[in-house]
């Protein structure tokens, strides 16, 4: 046998190994960069969901601020959501609704519940209710590739204003 054919049929099956190896590493790189865009995707908008959570707090602290009984005469069996309210030109404030309301894709809701406080003045799961403190739940939802996804924050909010 001729050594020039050996090294002939040689280079063909170099050719044939390097072109799988080539189309694995090109594929394995097409994977892990979708992957990368999606996750990059998801943490945006967790972000985004926290920033709109952070908001709907400051949103309901300014709607205490301007009265207490804006506060108080929210039912703690209601689901509310937050609207900016434009009516006028010139007073542009907060308010909640019970209609559902999104921005981007999000929505969020708001719930108040009632806080108890133990003879000591501690916040605590049994003695008298505190008509002068509540705990406001904001929660932010929306649609991700796996589902709904939700991200909370909550904060006790009191009468500080004494308005």
């Amino acid at each position: 046998m001729n050594k020039k054919n050996f090294k002939k049929g040689i280079s063909l099956v170099e050719i044939l190994i390097a072109v799988f190896i080539f189309s694995i590493v090109l594929s394995s790189l097409v994977v892990a960069s979708n992957m990368y865009i999606s996750g990059a995707g998801d943490s945006l908008k967790s972000a985004k969901a926290a920033y709109f959570a952070e908001e709907g707090i400051e949103a309901v602290k300014t709607i205490r601020d301007v009265s207490w009984t804006n506060i108080t005469g929210l039912s703690t069996s209601t689901t509310y959501y937050l609207i900016f309210n434009t009516a006028s030109s010139t007073n542009y404030f907060w308010a909640t609704t019970t209609t559902a309301t999104s921005t981007d894709g999000f929505t969020r809701k708001i719930t108040v519940s009632n806080v108890n406080r133990d003879s000591s003045g501690h916040i605590s799961s049994g003695g008298t209710i505190d008509t002068s403190t509540k705990l406001i739940t904001v929660s932010v939802s929306w649609l991700s590739k796996n589902g709904t996804t939700t991200k909370s924050l909550s904060t006790y909010m009191t009468n500080i204003v004494g308005n």
